[in-house]
């Protein structure tokens, strides 16, 4: 099923590109329900879609994903704030040219300037410093960024990058202005994009309203946005069927819950979609228990991922290795490999059969079980894994106790490595293993929640970036996904997929199959009644 899900999203962005456009309507404020309050407004600063999806409609990127093809890829990049870009010939400058009479929300013009300024402040070379960083180990190989006149600012990379234009065209890498400071952006965030943040209550609601200056002529066809906060589940979901929401949040309508939802509102469009995100585990492998390799290794050959993904999303989810899987997935490990890797085959009782005589030569057993805290987000897509991932310990001698974190805490607590074991879900920014090998495995990312080193394996991580046949490239990032699995560096229960729904006269909106944070930015979405 969830295979032809993903050939029907794509049939229609086929269909979406080919047609002639439709008769887009203005007016009307999108009212749309979020489970979780933002930690702040500041995209640069921030991990989540509670913060990506309320605020991406404030910012632009220099590029960005069609909003209307759901699989993000090199060929689905467009022009955003820069209208055109050419690599030099060695592949090692990438020059924008960029619009012209672009004006900040405050009335001040975009230049060269604040794109210099806003990769110098992930660089940590700028004025203005950000208090948290989660993606400084993007651009690893930016070396510089010169400017030439207003309208046009240069990539100097270390070395050939193929894919810094997909990093660059994520929900997570908006441009900043050069006149606001990091404090200022995370309350009150200054863009140009084609909404502005009219009003902010925390744990209640984020309203936008239209951009009258947004340099996209015509856009964005909505007069506004209200996210409500919402963190009951049942609540947001009456308020979507009572007509009170156009719609929900993206992705927050569980496969288990989708059924109840086409039956209380019939005429809801529904859509799942793959969200290249990640169910696994974060260990804390600098301290006891799991600073003991073995006792790591009887862990991870605890889980039985098949009951994972039959009891949490009903079968609609994957299971795969340190990339997203394919279909819908780019880089994906072959099925084969994965099956090959200790530990990741299908036979779940030989691996629990080994997990507890390792456990037993550790000094554990059915008399003496390890007790521990199991972390893990207050949020949907975290909560229920987690409960089940202490049922599935048990089998293994280890008594765990559910630590539930507020979303405004959890990440700072697993980056200072203040656990002993989590549940976590990573969402990657993009589909591509420049992102994600050095913002979750890199030894000194920000991100390595886990404390994983490996500086033999890191080595190849330069090495597939810069290499520009894909299918050369595939073969050296299936060997690191082999290694990383093999390592435990951070283990993978499954890949996750999930439902968003609106109501028909809502158009424009396309859930993305390989990035939940990159389709919100709502420029594109109107209503028809």
């Amino acid at each position: 099923m969830r295979f032809w899900t993903g050939v029907f999203c794509a049939l229609a962005a086929v269909g979406i590109a080919a047609s002639p456009a439709l008769a887009q309507k203005s007016g009307g404020t999108l009212r749309m329900y979020f489970q979780d309050n933002p930690p702040s407004a500041s995209i640069l600063e921030e991990a989540t879609t509670s913060t990506v999806v309320p605020f991406m409609g404030l910012y632009n990127n220099l590029v960005l994903f069609d909003q209307q093809i759901p699989q993000n890829s090199l060929k689905t990049i467009r022009p955003d704030l820069a209208e055109s870009w050419a690599w030099s010939a060695d592949g090692k400058q990438l020059t924008f040219k960029l619009h012209q009479g672009v004006k900040w929300h405050d009335g001040k013009p975009f230049t060269s300037k604040d794109v210099k300024c806003t990769w110098d402040m992930l660089a940590g070379k700028g004025e203005t410093r950000l208090r948290k960083n989660p993606r400084s180990s993007w651009y690893w190989n930016v070396e510089k960024i010169t400017t030439n006149g207003d309208y046009e600012a240069t990539f100097h990379l270390g070395q050939a990058q193929p894919s810094l234009l997909v990093l660059l065209a994520s929900g997570y890498s908006p441009v900043y202005p050069c006149h606001a400071t990091a404090a200022e952006m995370r309350t009150k965030p200054v863009g140009t994009g084609p909404f502005k943040l009219a009003e902010w209550k925390q744990k209640e609601i984020v309203r936008l309203t239209r951009n009258p200056d947004y340099f996209k002529k015509g856009k964005p066809y909505l007069d506004g946005i209200e996210f409500s906060i919402v963190p009951a589940r049942a609540t947001a979901i009456l308020g979507f069927v009572t007509n009170r929401y156009d719609m929900t949040a993206p992705y927050a309508v569980t496969i288990p819950l989708l059924k109840d939802m086409k039956t209380q509102s019939p005429q809801a469009i529904c859509q799942v979609a793959a969200m290249n995100n990640s169910t696994n585990l974060i260990v804390n492998r600098e301290a006891p228990p799991f600073d003991n390799a073995d006792v790591r290794r009887a862990m991870l050959l605890s889980i039985d991922r098949k009951t994972f993904i039959d009891i949490i999303n009903q079968g609609e989810a994957d299971i795969g290795g340190v990339m997203e899987p394919a279909p819908n997935g780019v880089w994906g490990l072959p099925q084969a490999m994965y099956d090959a890797v200790p530990g990741y085959g299908p036979d779940v009782k030989k691996n629990r059969d080994e997990a507890r005589e390792i456990m037993k030569k550790a000094g554990y057993g059915p008399d003496k079980k390890l007790k521990l805290k199991v972390a893990t987000r207050n949020h949907l897509l975290y909560r229920d894994p987690a409960v089940l991932l202490i049922d599935q310990l048990k089998e293994v001698y280890i008594d765990g106790e559910l630590e539930l974190v507020d979303t405004s805490l959890w990440f700072a607590k697993v980056a200072r490595k203040d656990y002993s074991i989590g549940l976590n879900t990573t969402g990657n920014g993009v589909d591509d293993p420049d992102q994600t090998y050095f913002e979750h495995y890199a030894c000194k990312s920000e991100r390595n929640y886990t404390g994983y080193c490996n500086p033999e394996i890191e080595k190849l991580f330069p090495v597939q970036s810069r290499e520009t046949d894909v299918e050369k490239r595939k073969q050296i990032v299936w060997q690191i996904d082999k290694q990383l699995l093999e390592d435990g560096a951070r283990p993978i229960i499954m890949w996750n997929a999930s439902g968003s729904c609106w109501h028909p006269y809502v158009k424009g909106f396309s859930p993305m199959v390989n990035s939940l944070y990159n389709g919100s930015r709502f420029e594109d979405v109107w209503f028809d009644k």
